[in-house]
């Protein structure tokens, strides 16, 4: 009689903690986590491209060292932050954005100094090299988006009833989502 107890008391117990919700939350956390590492993954392809690129304008702007040093500065900043996706919050978020919106100034920099050389804009290389980067970009810009879908639907589920409730008793917390940089609001100033 006790073992027909067990058994019912395991099969009660497995059916009501398949109903809370538990496992929908953890795939849908693991999901946006994943999703953070597709990002930085996009990011480091970036980065891979800018020595290359640096390279190629270097071979026509001798003297532009000033904007190659701060090109690769701002490469080296940008590829030492990491984030833990265990720890995904506004504040490593935000120190990581800072990281990337550094080294997005350095290559606009870059950028100008290609235009001053009009057979470095000829360079098939170069001209590569930009398209990627160009793509590289919208990449990023791809999976950062991918990355907020994720976030919101992990945030919705452990907010709504009832899973909020099995979210609760197992500690399921809320993810930041990736911000625009506030300066990015404004639009550039361009100057001829």
């Amino acid at each position: 009689m006790k073992k027909i107890l067990n058994f019912f008391a395991i099969v009660l117990a497995s059916i009501t903690l398949s109903s809370c919700g538990y496992n929908s939350m953890v795939t849908a956390e693991e999901a946006a986590k994943g999703q953070w590492a597709n990002v930085e993954s996009s990011y480091q392809r970036r980065a891979d491209l800018i020595p290359g690129l640096v390279a190629t304008v270097k071979g026509y702007a001798k003297h532009e060292k000033e904007t190659f040093t701060s090109v690769i500065e701002a490469r080296a900043k940008a590829t030492s932050v990491n984030i833990d996706a265990s720890k995904l919050d506004a504040a490593s978020i935000a120190k990581f954005q800072q990281a990337q919106q550094g080294l997005s100034g350095a290559l606009s920099k870059l950028m100008v100094v290609s235009e001053r050389y009009p057979d470095l804009k000829a360079n098939q290389q170069f001209i590569n090299l930009q398209a990627q980067l160009e793509g590289t970009e919208n990449r990023i810009n791809v999976e950062r988006n991918r990355f907020n879908n994720l976030v919101k639907d992990y945030n919705t589920m452990i907010r709504t009833f009832p899973k909020n409730l099995s979210a609760m008793i197992f500690s399921f917390k809320n993810l930041d989502y990736y911000k625009a940089d506030p300066s990015s609001s404004k639009a550039p100033e361009i100057s001829f």
